[in-house]
């Protein structure tokens, strides 16, 4: 009888330890697909990132192309033409320079009344320039009990007298200048008697000599100085 029981014992024994490993490989079984579920949801969330992804890659490229496209189809915009803007002759203002004419003589009667324009306007804006400061020297003296205030004015007259010595001295040269205009003399260089030139006489009216004859007295003075 006891060995009866005993073989019944270890039967059972034997039933449970192999009901044990069904039940954890039914649990393994159960995890599985646990586990497949959660790899599904990740790789189903980690799909519209990478979709997002390449929808953006997708829009730059497109948009890389329409910008592309404009820019080959708008032509570029060329730079301002600049203008030339025509100088006023000399010292003079409102006079426009002197137009050549082709195979037009040196001196010709228009040459002629186009410098004598410029010359009796210059000379007429330089007796202005003393009239008024004639004028501003009588009408701003005073006797300033400051001390510093009579220095100052006495600086300004001062000043204002030198630059009218200077025009008065040019309103000579303007006068010798006309002179020479109405003497067929106008225009050609006194050292060498070559066509001093339209422009040059155009930017100093009273030259009365050529620019090569001028920069050689310069150079014969800056060596003797």
């Amino acid at each position: 009888m006891a060995t009866k029981k005993k073989a019944a014992k270890a039967k059972t024994k034997k039933k449970v330890t192999a009901k044990k490993p069904a039940a954890k490989k039914a649990a393994a079984k159960k995890k599985a697909p646990a586990r497949k579920a959660s790899a599904k949801k990740a790789s189903t969330k980690k799909a519209p990132a990478k979709k997002t992804a390449s929808k953006k890659k997708a829009a730059k490229k497109v948009t890389a192309k329409k910008t592309a496209a404009s820019r080959k189809t708008t032509p570029a915009k060329p730079p301002p033409k600049k203008v030339a803007v025509l100088s006023t002759a000399g010292p003079v203002q409102g006079i426009k320079p002197y137009k050549l004419k082709k195979g037009e003589e040196y001196m010709n009667p228009d040459q002629v009344e186009h410098f004598r324009n410029i010359l009796m306007a210059w000379k007429r804006d330089l007796m202005q320039e003393v009239d008024r400061t004639v004028h501003h020297m009588q009408d701003e003296a005073a006797n300033f009990p400051d001390p510093n205030d009579r220095a100052t004015q006495e600086s300004e007259f001062s000043m204002e007298l030198r630059a009218r010595d200077r025009e008065r001295k040019l309103i000579k040269k303007i006068d010798e200048s006309l002179m020479m205009l109405d003497n067929d003399e106008y225009g050609y260089c006194e050292s060498c008697g070559v066509e001093i030139g339209i422009r040059r006489l155009e930017a100093r009216p009273t030259a009365t000599q050529c620019i090569d004859c001028k920069t050689l007295d310069e150079i014969r003075e800056k060596q003797m100085g």
